[in-house]
């Protein structure tokens, strides 16, 4: 029996945690990863596509486009402090080969929303800016679209930009309006979620000790990111912050 896979397009900022989400998605067979579109958030824009297209070539998957969104931020706050200065763990990899679309990520999403009318689901996992774009250049783009999971917001819980604040829906309200109100079908994935999931040492071992490339890649961006967790949160281990809304298991098949 043959069993149709998920269409999905991941609208990313990598970011350490964006490329554990990336990696999961392709690494998943009931997936199909249509592209990526780039964003600010964890890194600007311009450094988000470059990572994008870097983390592919890094597994040998630049069959996948990269279509590079907007650099127009509302409240620009760069997590270099989280991530590292180039968004990845500061390991300063070569720059890709690879080169993004000609075409924005706004009509990227547009696009594959009209070539596969209900069957598309767009993963964001930094500010929504290209959502609201597509809306903007598209108003029947929320109709055409499957689903928007958002890895954004704090529902009854604190922010981690301040109290009432998450750092996605804060780095442009205007568009998180934009997009939770345009009448799409949105599963919305906050804090008060993810910060119940964490990567212990023990999984962070286990990924060290794997023969599997994105395992290796993952084990060699990961320190960064611990050390922050464990300053900030006073905990060994991190959350899996955009990998969150996947079971943790799944980051053990790489």
């Amino acid at each position: 029996m043959t069993t149709t896979k998920k269409k999905l397009v991941i609208d990313t900022d990598p970011g350490i945690d964006d490329a554990m989400a990336i990696f999961v998605a392709l690494r998943s067979p009931e997936v199909e990863l249509l592209g990526l579109t780039t964003i600010f958030g964890n890194v600007y824009t311009t450094l988000a596509t470059r990572n994008a297209l870097h983390l592919l070539e890094a597994v040998g998957r630049t069959d996948i486009p990269v279509a590079e969104g907007s650099h127009k931020a509302t409240k620009l706050r760069i997590a270099s402090f989280v991530h590292g200065s180039d968004g990845l763990g500061n390991q300063n990899f070569p720059p890709p080969t690879g080169k993004p679309l000609d075409q924005s990520a706004a009509a990227f999403l547009v696009e594959q929303a009209n070539l596969y009318p209900g069957q598309v689901t767009v993963v964001a996992l930094g500010p929504l800016t290209n959502l609201a774009l597509a809306i903007e250049l598209d108003p029947s783009f929320p109709k055409k679209i499957g689903q928007i999971v958002i890895l954004g917001g704090a529902y009854s819980v604190n922010g981690n930009v301040n109290p009432a604040a998450e750092a996605n829906i804060f780095g442009d309200p205007d568009a998180a309006d934009i997009v939770f109100t345009s009448g799409a079908d949105i599963l919305a994935v906050g804090i008060n979620i993810t910060h119940q999931v964490v990567l212990s040492d023990a999984d962070r071992e286990k990924l060290e000790q794997s023969d599997s490339k994105y395992a290796r890649y993952l084990s060699k961006i990961l320190g960064l990111y611990y050390d922050y967790h464990k300053d900030a949160y006073f905990i060994k281990g991190q959350c899996l912050a955009s990998c969150k809304f996947i079971a943790k298991k799944r980051l053990h098949s790489l």
